[in-house]
């Protein structure tokens, strides 16, 4: 039997497994609450590895690795920047967006949450934040389509358009009937595929050349600044380029696809619980990712092979080192990592698409079964463009993901943390600084980059964002009006419920 045909064996396992768990989603879901929040009942362990599956994706297991091993050590600075970015939010964001969610009449998107919190009756706010989402979010699904079809190319020497439209539309298949509980559940699964064989495939690759001793030195042979956190020395451009690495951190704030996980914990007791998995499967899935860079270094020089294409050093490595089966079930993993996350944000692109721009036009006057039908096909729309943008193969999945990244961090970020925290924050000034954070964010990476701008967008977007939008609300805050006294109320609501869910044993 060929090593094609276990990988297709492998494969069709799991795609078939993908399926038969959006079928169970499917099943489970009944209104329109439950295609785009599951009805806020995730558990722990399925909320934390799944806002962990869909936030890495390709990046984690293609980009990551990649970029350690073209560039060495100095790379994994992002890594540091995305594990402190983490952190916070589990620590802090988690717990109160879920209460102010649930306070804030019961929002179920982000926009529908910044509109609520903030009593805008304009339902500018939410419509801002509607297209700002359908425009990153189709960038960041379209990097995912552009992995799966590199994903092919390398394991299978197939074609990348033909890979990559397989991969879009086995997706689009259990996402377009099982809705968020069909991207959860399949995340839940895919992220213990990610976790094992980002542990697995540097340990193989560890044996396979004698001993750590021997991998170090066949990463220095083959670049002295491979091990070099600074890459060769402290510089200007260096510095920038370490300071862009740390601000991927920024960006956790202002992801829906991340944050909606936790808006559908069961309650704000299950916070600590979901960040202690979440955040240890986390570290260790980038370690992995980090030494299979570094460790491929070495084990492609030492067997004198020549990596055509640094994104795909897991998925070779893992072909050389495995039985075919094996390899095959690993490779399902990377995949997975891809499916992952272009399924959360289909979902995501979809209710912002629904509920928060079509649902204003509606009113009450459409059903809950409608709504369900338009949501799905709302990611059939998005998925369309998103494929019709992957066609061009040449860009990198680290460039995508990066842009869309600063894009969502820089838009969203400030304004979820204000509404979180800060009272005096207004409709106005969301509005201001969101649509500033964005247009930053986009024109300093489109068309300023190198010397002094060579700083990664999501920095001056984030401080844009956070500055105007302080500004403006100072400047339009009024004080003891109807809707301030309970806008008010609603935030002293929030912090009472999460200290009365706290004093509770979180549920089983």
């Amino acid at each position: 039997m060929s090593d094609h045909t276990y990988f297709i064996i492998a494969l069709v396992i799991y795609f078939t497994a993908m399926i038969g768990i959006g079928v169970y989603a499917t099943l489970k879901t009944k209104s329109h609450e439950d295609y785009m929040l599951g009805g806020r009942s995730l558990p722990p362990a399925v909320a934390a590895l799944s806002a962990g599956a869909s936030d890495m994706s390709g990046w984690l297991v293609m980009g990551l690795p990649g970029a350690l091993y073209a560039t060495g050590l100095i790379e994994a600075w992002i890594a540091i920047g995305l594990t402190i970015g983490a952190y916070l939010n589990w620590k802090f964001v988690a717990p109160r967006l879920r209460a102010y969610t649930e306070v804030a009449k019961n929002s179920i998107t982000v926009p529908s949450f910044f509109e609520n919190r903030l009593h805008d009756k304009s339902h500018v706010l939410r419509v801002v934040a509607g297209v700002v989402i359908l425009v990153f979010f189709t960038l960041y699904v379209s990097s995912g389509m552009v992995a799966g079809g590199k994903y092919f190319e390398s394991s299978f020497d197939g074609d990348y358009t033909t890979g990559m439209l397989l991969v879009a539309g086995v997706t689009l298949a259990y996402t377009f009937f099982g809705g968020f509980l069909g991207a959860t559940y399949t995340d839940f699964v895919q992220g213990i595929m990610i976790f094992a064989a980002l542990l697995i495939v540097p340990v193989l690759a560890i044996v396979s050349i004698g001993d750590l001793a021997a991998v170090g030195e066949g990463i220095e042979a083959a670049g002295a600044d491979n091990l070099d956190w600074f890459g060769g020395g402290m510089s200007a451009a260096t510095f920038l380029g370490i300071v862009s690495s740390l601000a991927w951190g920024l960006g956790y704030f202002g992801q829906p696809h991340i944050i909606v996980r936790f808006m559908a914990l069961r309650s704000t007791r299950d916070v600590k619980v979901a960040r202690r998995i979440g955040m240890g499967w986390m570290i260790l899935s980038l370690l992995g990712g980090v030494a299979t860079g570094l460790i491929g270094i070495a084990w492609f020089s030492i067997n004198g092979i020549e990596l055509a294409d640094p994104e795909t050093v897991v998925l070779v490595l893992a072909q050389n080192l495995m039985h075919p089966l094996v390899a095959g079930l690993v490779l399902s993993a990377v995949l997975a990592a891809i499916m992952s996350t272009i399924s959360s944000q289909l979902i995501v692109s979809s209710s912002a698409l629904i509920e928060d721009i079509a649902r204003l036009v509606f009113k009450k006057t459409v059903s809950e079964k409608l709504l369900v039908w338009l949501g799905r096909i709302a990611v059939l729309v998005i998925a369309v463009i998103a494929i019709a943008i992957a066609f061009d193969s040449e860009a990198t999945v680290l460039e995508l993901v990066g842009f869309a990244w600063a894009g969502f961090g820089a838009a969203f970020g400030p304004i979820v943390l204000l509404s979180l925290f800060w009272r005096r924050l207004t409709a106005a000034g969301a509005i201001v600084g969101m649509i500033s954070g964005a247009v930053v964010a986009w024109v300093w990476g489109q068309y300023l980059s190198g010397g002094f701008f060579d700083l990664y967008e999501i920095v001056p977007g984030f401080v844009v964002n956070l500055v105007l939008a302080v500004v403006v609300s100072l400047a339009t805050y009024k004080a003891d009006t109807p809707d301030d006294q309970e806008i008010q109320r609603e935030f002293t609501d929030t912090g009472s419920i999460i200290i009365a869910d706290l004093e509770k044993p979180a549920a089983s």
